[in-house]
């Protein structure tokens, strides 16, 4: 008995609840999960959330490393991106007084440093009429500011809407900065306009002041994607400059959304595998584009891994590789793109992320975990400052190694921009 009188207590409480649920379509308590079902049913949004949980944007752990952080925020977290949005934050390096150096001002609030990325990053008006229309507007497809440039340059892939935007505004190098003078942007054209200047040297006698003492982690972070495939973002040493039809007939969703097969395309935002979006009428003049094709695919995939491992090569100081190996599969992102698996980090000890790297010294045989046969004062010395030597040009082909390693597709973003930027790069060199 006093189980029924419970039921019938739960019936009359759930009969207010429901009756005071309006849908946007009819009275009170009648319409409302029918208005839902127009998105959330089997092919619609519930296919799209499990797509999205194989996408990187679904899954790792860069929201939960980057809550809090204002400056990452803007790429890594929901809440940060759609705040730089709104804002239509700036990405021009200034002076706030009562500072005297120049700071980035591309950051979130400390309020909006949070949040994982979500439908509601790219699709704003979500849940707003609940129908199928609160897909679009995108959050944003206005041209973006490459605060790679400090925005002295701006990327606008107009074509397909301007959907692409909405990517390039998070896949994009960050700013390399004068980290020991005036901490602006770096000037990226002394670098190819002055090849054989010294740009870092741990002696210098010359008066002069290193702007940039490299280490480890200097690099152009992860998202290099949108500046190779909008052919922008290289040091561009010598001419020939051109772009793959990609960059202005194709867009990041052609490929990157297509129909999906297995665990490619849609909502996962995967391309590796799925050819889905590359054979469509007009698009190539092979039958269709596979993994075994030549000419689209495999050729030009083996013609930038043969210039990434030559350039790599090339980047030494005495016998010391500049660029940094790394085998671990799960660590090294890029580890299949190049024969010794170079990761794009730089070849310098770090006692928390490289500990076993080499100094960059004039011997080129000194490891930091094997101490034998040197002197406390080496390796005092060679633990806490690399002895090296950097030209601008090595400088300018260290950062386009890093640009097209890290763009992930080995050219196929934008073959002719990717594999001249390169050639140009291993001709400058010595």
């Amino acid at each position: 008995m006093k189980n029924l009188i419970k039921l019938l207590t739960l019936c009359v409480f759930a009969g207010f609840l429901f009756a005071a649920c309006e849908g946007p379509a009819g009275p009170a308590g009648k319409d409302a999960n029918e208005t839902c079902k127009l998105c959330h049913n089997p092919t619609s949004v519930d296919a799209k959330v499990t797509e999205f949980e194989l996408s990187k944007h679904g899954y790792g752990e860069a929201a939960f490393e980057e809550a809090g952080s204002t400056g990452c925020g803007p790429c890594h977290l929901s809440e940060a991106f759609k705040f730089v949005v709104a804002n239509n934050t700036p990405v021009a390096f200034t002076i706030v007084a009562p500072a005297t150096t120049y700071s980035n001002p591309y950051a979130t609030s400390t309020s909006k440093a949070y949040g994982e990325i979500n439908c509601f990053a790219c699709h704003k008006n979500l849940h707003t009429s609940f129908t199928e229309a609160d897909y679009y507007p995108l959050t944003t497809t206005a041209a973006v500011p490459m605060t790679f440039y400090g925005g002295a340059k701006t990327i606008d892939l107009t074509q397909d809407g301007g959907k692409s935007n909405l990517c390039v505004k998070c896949h994009q190098p960050r700013p390399f900065t004068n980290s020991n003078t005036n901490k602006n942007v770096l000037n990226y054209d002394s670098l190819k306009n002055f090849p054989t200047a010294v740009f870092y040297d741990a002696a210098r006698t010359d008066g002069k002041i290193n702007v940039m003492k490299p280490g480890y982690r200097t690099h152009t972070h992860y998202g290099t994607a949108g500046a190779v495939y909008a052919g922008k973002g290289g040091i561009e040493f010598g001419t020939g400059y051109t772009n793959s039809w990609h960059t202005t007939g194709a867009s990041c969703q052609d490929c990157h959304m297509a129909a999906i097969t297995g665990k490619a395309g849609g909502h996962t935002f995967v391309a590796k595998g799925n050819f889905n979006g590359c054979n469509v009428t007009g698009c190539h003049s092979e039958a269709a584009i596979t993994s075994t094709s030549t000419t689209k695919w495999s050729t030009p995939r083996a013609q930038v891994k043969t210039l990434l491992d030559q350039l790599a090569a090339k980047l030494k100081v005495g016998t010391v590789e500049i660029m940094n190996r790394n085998p671990d599969t799960e660590a090294n992102l890029w580890v299949t793109l190049t024969t010794n698996k170079y990761d794009g980090y730089l070849n310098i000890y770090d006692p928390i992320n490289n500990p076993d790297g080499l100094t960059n010294n004039p011997t080129g045989t000194f490891k930091a975990t094997s101490t034998t046969g040197f002197s406390a004062a080496q390796i005092t010395t060679n633990n806490t400052l690399p002895v090296i030597t950097l030209t601008n040009a090595q400088m300018g082909a260290i950062i386009n190694f890093q640009l097209c390693l890290r763009d992930y597709s080995l050219g196929i973003h934008n073959t002719a921009y990717t594999v001249t930027l390169l050639t140009n790069t291993l001709a400058i060199l010595p």
